[in-house]
């Protein structure tokens, strides 16, 4: 970049001395042979027109050149060094200030460098993106509230994905890898830049003016049930998912827009990303300042909360476990594998902290939450650069304690510490063997122990949890 700066001082400086030596050949041609044919009146008349026409000439050469050092910084400075704010446009005015303090064209770069630094250091000091990875029956809900009760200043999503994923489900009932992967990513992006016309193309039935009635749990996120965002009740129109806070029309997605670009932080929940790694293009995007908390559970304790939650899906399972053997060729068991497997490769990516992830993944068990959920919340939001508020510590404290009635399937409420061993008394020690076989490797990275018999499995003095402290 310096090379092409001085490239452009040199050649401008060159043509101001081309251009000066320009106008003295002409001084002396009417100072000359022709000025003794030429009335003084008459020097003077045609002098002014050519020395104004030299001075355009000048001008335009040197607008062309600030043009072509403008196109050149905008190439290969994509984001400006943030120990050096203003760093760019500081160096190019203390080079061509002697001759170029003047030009208009060249004011307006040097304001709109200064403007873009500006705002590129603002963003970095304030703004967050996180994405709080997970898979289905991780409690990834519940630590979801952690961040949807952080206040005024958060702009949460609930499952965005969902609409991406059903509509890019096959006839088989699974969805084409690659394809959703992109899909996934490009929507996400612009949901943290707080656009919302890609997941509208996602939607069935289709908004109409930006308006929609079928949002996915809609009521799970904050803020699309603030008053800001709450559009009057329309008579005879039902939406399913509507505001339990207020009463909400359907939602509008252009005021949901407005909203979000006003918060200063965005957290989207999701547990439809396979693969860490094909989120990378996000940290390459200067706008975001992004970083990923996946949230990961015992896969033995996964398997008894599906049983339960989605029994038509897991019926093989709750077959199996009534007596017979698991077939370990079995598509059912096949699908566990690769969950695991899934898991393990994205904690693998992050906990090695490649380059591109440097301080931007955390990994977080649900145990170790749901014992220490103020210990365990405080770090989260710690590592993401978020004020940890009165609130979310009011909502914690409140709902860590849940009575039996409050804490369902699928809510939000739960008394902790006994989510982390209910799954030990329900699940048959011969299924727990089968997920031990096949997502050994995910177990023993994660720090879960093994248990070798049933007396094992159902024994609360044994912990299956293993003190582990995981890089972020």
């Amino acid at each position: 970049m310096k090379h092409h700066l001085r490239q452009g001082i040199q050649t401008t400086r060159r043509l101001l001395k081309k251009a000066t030596g320009d106008l003295r050949d002409w001084q002396n041609l009417l100072g000359g042979s022709v000025r003794n044919n030429i009335h003084p009146r008459m020097r003077i008349k045609y002098t002014i027109p050519i020395v104004f026409f030299m001075a355009l000439v000048i001008i335009e050469k040197e607008n062309k050149i600030i043009s072509r050092v403008s196109d050149k910084i905008t190439l290969k400075q994509n984001v400006p060094d943030p120990l050096q704010p203003g760093g760019l446009s500081h160096m190019l005015l203390k080079h061509n200030a002697s001759f170029l303090s003047h030009s208009k064209d060249f004011v307006l770069m040097k304001r709109r460098l200064e403007n873009y630094s500006k705002n590129q250091e603002a963003m970095q000091k304030g703004r967050k993106h996180v994405l709080l990875l997970a898979t289905t029956r991780t409690g990834s809900s519940f630590v979801g509230e952690f961040f949807n009760q952080q206040g005024e200043n958060m702009f949460y999503l609930f499952e965005p994905l969902w609409h991406v994923e059903k509509m890019l489900t096959l006839e088989t009932g699974g969805t084409n890898a690659t394809a959703s992967a992109k899909a996934y990513r490009d929507v996400l992006q612009q949901l943290f830049l707080c656009d919302f016309s890609q997941l509208e193309s996602f939607i069935d039935p289709l908004p109409v003016n930006h308006i929609t009635t079928s949002l996915f749990r809609r009521e799970s996120s904050s803020s699309l049930c603030e008053e800001s965002v709450c559009s009057p009740v329309v008579k005879g129109v039902f939406e399913r998912y509507r505001c339990k806070t207020r009463r909400c029309g359907p939602l509008n997605l252009t005021m949901a827009s407005e909203s979000c670009l006003k918060k200063e932080h965005r957290v989207i929940k999701s547990v439809r990303v396979r693969q860490l790694e094909n989120l990378r293009p996000l940290t390459k995007d200067p706008r975001l300042d992004i970083k990923f908390i996946q949230l990961v559970r015992d896969p033995r304790a996964v398997l008894a909360s599906r049983m339960v939650a989605f029994a038509e899906k897991y019926k093989n399972w709750k077959e199996w476990a009534m007596g017979g053997n698991v077939p370990l060729d079995d598509e059912e068991v096949r699908k566990l594998k690769g969950n695991c497997d899934n898991i393990r490769l994205s904690a693998e990516v992050g906990l090695r902290q490649p380059l591109w992830l440097r301080g931007r993944y955390m990994l977080v068990r649900y145990e170790d939450i749901a014992r220490f959920p103020m210990r365990k919340a405080s770090e989260m939001y710690r590592f993401s650069g978020i004020p940890f508020t009165p609130q979310v510590k009011s909502w914690i404290l409140k709902n860590t304690q849940a009575s039996n009635e409050t804490s369902g399937v699928y809510s939000t409420q739960k008394n902790s510490s006994e989510q982390v061993e209910k799954w030990r008394f329900s699940l048959p020690f011969k299924i727990a063997q089968v997920v031990q076989r096949v997502c050994g490797p995910t177990l023993k990275l994660f720090g879960y122990t093994f248990v070798q018999s049933e007396k094992m499995l159902t024994d609360k003095s044994i912990s299956l949890i293993q003190d582990k402290v995981f890089k972020s």
